[in-house]
C-alpha cells in the first residue's frame, strides 16, 4: 500500500488510551455478564480483553517514544520504537489467538450448560463498540503509516471477531438445546485462525519497518518526480528510502549541470530537500547528494 498523503489526524499517542479505557469498560461487561450469564467463554473472553489494555499501553509508549525528536545519540531519531511497539501489539494478537484456542477445545472436552440468552446482548454491545474502535484507530494508523497503531486496530477486530463467533455459537445452543452446549467454541476456533493470520501479517509489517525495506515503487516515483520538478536538476540517479516511525528518510543523488560551481550544485541541492520535506509525504528528512549530469551517449536507448 501506497503511504498516504499527510492531513491533520488526532494525536497519535491518545488512540490508544481511548483503546485501554474502552477495554477496561468491556472487560468488566463481560466478565460480569459471564458470571451471571453462564457463560464461561464470555468470562474468558473478558480475561482477554484486560490484556488488551497491556497492548494499547504498549503502543502508547512506543508512539510517545517514537515522536522524540532527534538527539546526539540518536541522529535519526526514535521512530523504530513505534515499530517495536507494533511487534509486541502482532505477537499479542498471535498469543491471543492461541490462548482462545485453548480454551475453546478445553470448554468443547469440558461438558458445561448453555448460556442465558442475556449474553447474547453483551455480546452485540461488544462487537459494535469493538469494530467503530478499529475502523477509527486503524484508520488514523493507515493515515499516518503507523504499524504499530494498525495492530492495535486488527487487537479491536480480534476482540470483535471472537465475540461474532461466541454470539453465532450460543445462538446455535440455545436453539439446538441440549447437546449443542460447545457450538459457541467450536465458532471461536474459526475466528481464532483469521485472528492469527492477521496477527501474523502485521508481523510482517512491523519487521519490514524495522529492516528498512523500500516503500512501494510509486512512493519512488514520486520522490523521483518531485526532484526532477526542481530548476537546475538534469538527472536523478540513486533513489533510497526507508521508514522509521511514521516518517521517511529519503537519500538522493541529483545530477546537475557539469559545468556549476559548488555554491550552485548547493542550492539546487537545498531546493530540492525542501520540496521534499514540504510535500505531503511524511518526508522527515532528504539527504541530497550533487553529482554533474552526464549526457547519454549518442546511439544509446
Amino acid at each position: 500500500m501506497a503511504p498516504k498523503e499527510a492531513s491533520t489526524p488526532p494525536s497519535l499517542s491518545s488512540v490508544p488510551l481511548v483503546g485501554m479505557a474502552v477495554n477496561a469498560a468491556l472487560a468488566t461487561l463481560k466478565i460480569l455478564a459471564g458470571v451471571f450469564g453462564n457463560s464461561y467463554a464470555l468470562i474468558a473472553d473478558g480475561m482477554e480483553s484486560t490484556s488488551d489494555i497491556v497492548t494499547s499501553l504498549v503502543v502508547w509508549g512506543g508512539l510517545r517514544v517514537a515522536v522524540a525528536p532527534a538527539d546526539e545519540r540518536h541522529p535519526y531519531g526514535y521512530g523504530k520504537a513505534e515499530a517495536l511497539a507494533g511487534i509486541v501489539a502482532s505477537v499479542a494478537i498471535i498469543l491471543a489467538a492461541v490462548l482462545i484456542a485453548v480454551q475453546s477445545i478445553r470448554e468443547i472436552r469440558t461438558p458445561h450448560h448453555l448460556p442465558h440468552w442475556s449474553t447474547l446482548v453483551v455480546l452485540v454491545i461488544v462487537v459494535v463498540v469493538k469494530e467503530v474502535l478499529a475502523r477509527w484507530a486503524g484508520g488514523i494508523g493507515a493515515e499516518t503509516g503507523s504499524t504499530s497503531l494498525q495492530a492495535d486496530a486488527w487487537h479491536h477486530r480480534a476482540d470483535a471477531l471472537t465475540s461474532i463467533a461466541a454470539f453465532i455459537g450460543i445462538t446455535i445452543g440455545l436453539v439446538g438445546g441440549p447437546g449443542w452446549e460447545p457450538a459457541d467454541d467450536w465458532a471461536a476456533l474459526v475466528a481464532c485462525a483469521v485472528i492469527l493470520v492477521s496477527g501474523v501479517k502485521l508481523m510482517g509489517m512491523a519487521v519490514r519497518d524495522l529492516l528498512d525495506a523500500a516503500p512501494p515503487k510509486e512512493f519512488e516515483h514520486r520522490v523521483r518526480d518531485l526532484a526532477l520538478g526542481i530548476e537546475g536538476v538534469k538527472a536523478v540517479e540513486k533513489c533510497r528510502i526507508r521508514k522509521s516511525g511514521t516518517g521517511y528518510f529519503v537519500e538522493l543523488h541529483v545530477e546537475v549541470d557539469a559545468d556549476a560551481s559548488v555554491a550552485a550544485g548547493h542550492v539546487v541541492g537545498g531546493k530540492v530537500r525542501a520540496a521534499l520535506r514540504g510535500a505531503p509525504l511524511r518526508i522527515a528528512d532528504a539527504f541530497i547528494h550533487i553529482e554533474p549530469f552526464t549526457p547519454p551517449a549518442s546511439g544509446t536507448p
